[in-house]
């Protein structure tokens, strides 16, 4: 027995030294990374959301999605519960969450009043295609009805960001949107990956050469899970080569909860919370 013991103790301590040394080089690839690009998705019809996931733990590439609650292909919208499984599951592998508006609501211009006023257009649910003119305060509150039926979704706490629609904004908006706990979230010039363009003009092909030409580190790219106008869509054909050529290129794929631009504004939503007094959003 006192054999025994030290040979079981050796074999357990060569197999541990094993795993470190098969785990390290893996950690120290994606420690080294110094090209990071932040791929997002606004949600759109959900045609292709699917497929989009599919790729995604393929390559094993975290993104971040922006949510509105858009009319989708099956009649439905894009944060009903048809789709809680599969929100549900991409927080399971790790994805970041963030709102898009709840009524995907576009700005179209300031009212020149001493309380923030904003003339506003939403392009999905029972608002949709009427102009109104909504405070500060409205505003924030569609902001976050979407975080909190993220929430409810995914078991996850949305990050403390939203996108604009058709990334419109004002920096009196931007201003009432940080008042209320939110950071605006736009995309690179190169990271615009052109899903949402004409496909006759903007074929397949000439989207992807022209993304691989000229993303750069640090840019954040947009795509959609699904839009109702192109006729050739975007992502069967584009996702998963872009995705394997920027990673040939040596980049590597990041959330925004990992952005350098924002680690100040989560800390800051982070001290705001943990304060004396401080209520949940």
């Amino acid at each position: 027995m006192s054999r025994v013991k030290p040979a079981l103790t050796s074999w357990l301590g060569g197999l541990a030294l094993l795993a470190l040394s098969v785990a390290a080089p893996l950690a120290g690839a994606e420690e080294a990374c110094n090209k990071p690009v932040y791929l997002t998705f606004d949600t759109g019809t959900m045609s292709v959301a699917p497929l989009v996931a599919q790729v995604l733990d393929r390559q094993h590439v975290r993104v971040t999605f922006f949510a509105a609650a858009e009319r989708t292909i099956e009649g439905g919208d894009s944060l009903d519960n048809h789709w809680r499984d599969w929100w549900r599951a991409r927080a399971d592998a790790g994805d970041e969450f963030a709102s898009h508006t709840y009524d995907h609501v576009y700005w179209r211009g300031d009212e020149k009043s001493v309380e923030p006023r904003f003339r506003v257009r939403p392009s999905a649910g029972a608002l949709a295609d009427r102009e109104f003119t909504w405070t500060a305060a409205q505003y924030c509150a569609n902001i976050a009805q979407s975080e909190q039926r993220l929430l409810d979704l995914t078991g996850k706490k949305p990050l403390p960001l939203f996108r604009a629609p058709g990334g419109k904004i004002s920096n009196k908006l931007l201003a009432a949107a940080r008042k209320c706990g939110y950071a605006h979230v736009g995309w690179s010039a190169a990271g615009f990956l052109g899903d949402e363009l004409p496909s006759d003009k903007y074929p397949n092909d000439k989207l992807l050469a022209q993304a691989l030409r000229d993303i750069r580190p640090g840019d954040i790219l947009l795509a959609h899970l699904g839009i109702r106008s192109r006729q050739d869509p975007w992502a069967p054909a584009v996702l998963e080569p872009l995705i394997t050529g920027l990673k040939e290129r040596g980049f590597c794929f990041r959330t925004m909860r990992e952005h350098p631009d924002y680690q100040g504004w989560f800390a800051a939503r982070a001290d705001a919370a943990a304060a004396p007094g401080a209520t949940a959003r």
